[in-house]
């Protein structure tokens, strides 16, 4: 069956509104079923968890029901998750509790969101390790490969991360290869899957990850995020539970209580949403992208920031550019003054990418971020509004 956008649409009641969001990079829009069922929660079942009279065991069943719904949706165990705040919040947790020796060294991206990199710098710190940095150049495509990945690699590093999409960039890494060789080298793994997640199916024991988070908030839900450590990456995690609290799963070792109730119980109406999805999703974004790509490739004093192929396979359409003499923070505010698309201007937390590997200035980029619910009616609305406000 084809794409259907309109029925689409009519599950997001914020799309019934006079604003076109072309900012999901940032937060997608919320799921109507996912605002019921928080309504639903709140009014009828909001009680501590863990109480044996009835409305506090319906409470735990819902509770129960989104950890279960969470771990199915990225193939892992029950006991190999965590929710929490955001993913920034859950790799500070982890951060805080992996277990390395003194002197071993970590791989580090600078391709990165800022979640992907500060946290571990900070255990990079507590446990005196050292730090190498992993980039791509312009003129390798700006893509983490296997090639640039190689020559930081030796029996002493012990830890890489990286991004499996640029929020930036928008370009697709191959993760599984990359998990490969960083087993090999004898190191665990750590991907920050949140831009990958709105748009394509997340499988992380097909990936081959021992660490996977994103968050839901992005994934047409509410504020919450997901972390997943494999069992056997969960040997080099010290529990921080209460001494006399059980230890054995993720969220007895890194939960603190942070699994938002509310929030946990209202992911199964994401994961139905989207069960079987993605390849219309995929398909439907590929002619989105398209659109806009094809306008800014075709003027010489437009840069995208990335691949610049339309390919679904390659890249999703999270689609950075700056205009040459063109402040990025003017495009916006242009746009803004002649229509309702929302889209936005920076470095978006992933600065050491902006500064040191592309070499913008303050404004960085102008990002269009799209999701499956963008029609094609609206891309092309944008490239008007751009041809408008352009010299």
């Amino acid at each position: 069956m084809s794409f259907n956008i309109t029925k689409a649409r009519e599950r997001f009641p914020a799309l019934q509104q006079d604003q076109v969001f072309l900012d999901n990079a940032g937060g997608s829009q919320a799921l109507g079923d996912v605002i019921d069922s928080i309504t639903q929660y709140l009014s009828k079942t909001n009680v501590q968890l863990g109480a044996s009279y009835h409305t506090g065991s319906v409470s735990n069943t819902k509770y129960e029901e989104g950890y279960q719904a969470a771990a199915k949706y990225i193939n892992a165990g029950r006991d190999e998750i965590v929710l929490g705040g955001s993913t920034t919040q859950l790799f500070m947790n982890l951060a805080g509790a992996l277990q390395f020796n003194e002197g071993d060294e970590i791989i580090l991206s600078k391709m990165e969101h800022e979640t992907n990199v500060k946290p571990w710098l900070f255990m990079a710190e507590r446990l005196k390790l050292t730090v190498k940095w992993w980039y791509s150049s312009k003129e390798d495509g700006l893509k983490l490969t296997l090639n640039n990945l190689k020559p930081l690699l030796s029996p002493k590093v012990k830890f890489v991360a990286c991004t499996h999409v640029s929020n930036i960039l928008g370009t697709i890494h191959d993760v599984k290869a990359i998990a490969d060789v960083v087993h090999e080298a004898g190191a665990l793994f750590c991907v920050d899957g949140v831009s990958y997640a709105p748009h394509r199916k997340v499988d992380v024991k097909a990936f081959g990850v021992d660490f996977y988070s994103f968050s839901w908030y992005k994934v047409y839900g509410p504020h919450i995020a997901v972390l997943y450590a494999s069992n056997s990456a969960q040997q080099h995690v010290k529990p921080m539970a209460h001494f006399f609290n059980p230890t054995k799963t993720l969220e007895d070792k890194l939960g603190f209580a942070s699994s938002n109730y509310e929030c946990v119980q209202s992911i199964p109406q994401i994961v139905s949403y989207l069960d079987g999805a993605f390849d219309d999703i995929a398909e439907h974004e590929g002619k989105l992208q398209k659109i806009l790509l094809d306008f800014l490739n075709s003027r010489p004093d437009i840069t995208v920031h990335g691949s610049t192929s339309t390919d679904s396979s390659v890249r999703v359409p999270t689609i950075s550019f700056t205009v040459k003499d063109v402040n990025s923070k003017k495009i916006v505010e242009e746009a803004e003054k002649v229509s309702n698309y929302g889209f936005r201007w920076g470095h978006f937390y992933s600065k050491r990418l902006c500064d040191e590997v592309l070499g913008l200035g303050p404004e960085a980029v102008t990002r269009v971020s799209m999701v499956h619910y963008n029609s094609e009616e609206e891309i092309r609305g944008l490239v008007k509004v751009l041809e408008q406000i352009l010299p």
